[in-house]
């Protein structure tokens, strides 16, 4: 694997990290058909832990089996494939070094009343089943922020020490925080910094609104004349929250919608820098040929061919 400039790049941000751990993000980076282009596509599968089996498969019967998608990602030549402990245990040795892997360590699920995650994975699982690196999960805003945050500066300490890479997920939710306001363009730049400010090397948020939910940000927005009118905009406003681009931003696919929906916001999130995306439901909801059509669609976007 000749590790290409562009990478090298990205590599040079991670300053204080050892060789393992960059050589995990360069194996990340340089996988699949994004392979490197600086763009990843990885597949998430923690929608059956956090909402249900009946919820997240039903649509595609197929997806019940954790080898689909394995199977699902390696064909669409995609980056990196992430799932919680259960999932990767039963694909691991089928699939071992057939894609990178992230073995997620934490998760909530529908039966929940707080905004909290469970930890059910270790470092150790992560090395024991080869994964590339770890994910976590933390809610800004919630009650239980600060317990999240302690225990992924935590893991990810151990991570780093034994050279994994360390994949966020920064979520806002809970607390004083609206439906609305999950999505605002203030919060989810806030939950990028605190992402980045916490030493994750890869950083997942949702795609923000132009909502500006915090009355004081509002203002500072407001009288800097920061244009947040289009996605492409606000999508560059985050990746600068995060350390004005050192850091690499992934941005979710969100609740399910059509085709048409899915490419457009692909689209935005290219033109405003962001580093690529991450997508589960919209993926393996889909019959297994239209999810791949739309995979192979959405890396050509990212390549500047659709």
């Amino acid at each position: 694997m000749k590790v290409t400039q562009r990478v090298k790049k990205i590599l040079a941000n991670y300053e204080s990290d050892c060789a393992g751990t960059k050589a995990n993000l360069a194996r990340i980076l340089m996988h699949g058909r994004l392979g490197g282009t600086g763009k990843l596509l990885i597949l998430p599968v923690d929608q059956g832990f956090e909402h249900g089996p009946a919820r997240s498969f039903e649509k595609n019967p197929p997806a019940y089996d954790p080898h689909y998608h394995f199977q699902l990602a390696v064909d669409a030549g995609l980056s990196a494939y992430a799932a919680p402990l259960g999932m990767i245990e039963a694909g691991a040795d089928s699939f071992a070094g057939a894609i990178p892997t992230i073995l997620k360590l934490n998760s909530s699920n529908s039966h929940a009343t707080s905004k909290d995650q469970a930890v059910y994975g270790s470092v150790n699982d992560a090395l024991r089943l080869g994964c590339s690196a770890i994910g976590f999960t933390i809610y800004p805003g919630s009650d239980d922020q600060f317990e999240l945050m302690e225990e992924f500066r935590e893991l990810a300490e151990e991570a780093k020490a034994v050279g994994l890479a360390c994949v966020l997920w920064s979520y806002p939710r809970g607390g004083g925080l609206t439906r609305d306001g999950e999505t605002a363009i203030d919060v989810c730049a806030y939950a990028a910094h605190l992402a980045a400010e916490l030493g994750a090397h890869v950083i997942k948020v949702k795609p923000p609104t132009s909502v500006l939910f915090q009355a004081e940000a509002k203002k500072v927005y407001e009288d800097n004349g920061v244009d947040i009118s289009t996605l492409a905009l606000r999508i560059e406003h985050v990746i600068k929250a995060a350390f004005n681009g050192r850091r690499i931003v992934v941005f979710s696919g969100g609740e399910a919608k059509d085709l048409d929906g899915v490419f457009k916001e692909i689209r935005e999130v290219k033109d405003g820098g962001g580093s690529g995306s991450i997508i589960g439901r919209n993926t393996f909801q889909r019959p297994r040929e239209e999810a791949l059509e739309m995979l192979s669609t959405i890396v050509k976007i990212y390549q500047g061919k659709a």
